[in-house]
């Protein structure tokens, strides 16, 4: 093997080197990406079951008030049924 060849040769070494610590350092990143994507999830869901945890009785109140409301627009419609059924009565 001539000199110009063993210098091509030791150029290509340290070449595949370099590109040896770029691929690692590449992969060490995207691993690291991974975990913070990760976390990043895990933190949006963990506030998310923890809002819903925190706002759930104002919910259940407001539920109620609907619902008593539905039940005194029913109370209200029954009675206005009613005074109809008695006008009309009258009018006989």
């Amino acid at each position: 093997m001539n000199p110009d060849e063993k210098q091509m040769l030791r150029d290509i070494a340290e070449q595949v080197a370099e590109n040896n610590k770029l691929l690692h350092k590449l992969y060490s990143k995207a691993r690291w990406g991974t975990v913070v994507r990760a976390a990043y999830w895990l933190v949006i869901i963990g506030l998310s079951v923890g809002s819903y945890y925190f706002i759930q009785p104002y919910v259940n109140q407001l539920m109620g008030v609907y619902s008593g409301l539905g039940a005194d627009v029913g109370t209200v419609k029954s009675v206005a049924g009613g005074a109809t059924d008695l006008l009309k009565n009258l009018g006989r």
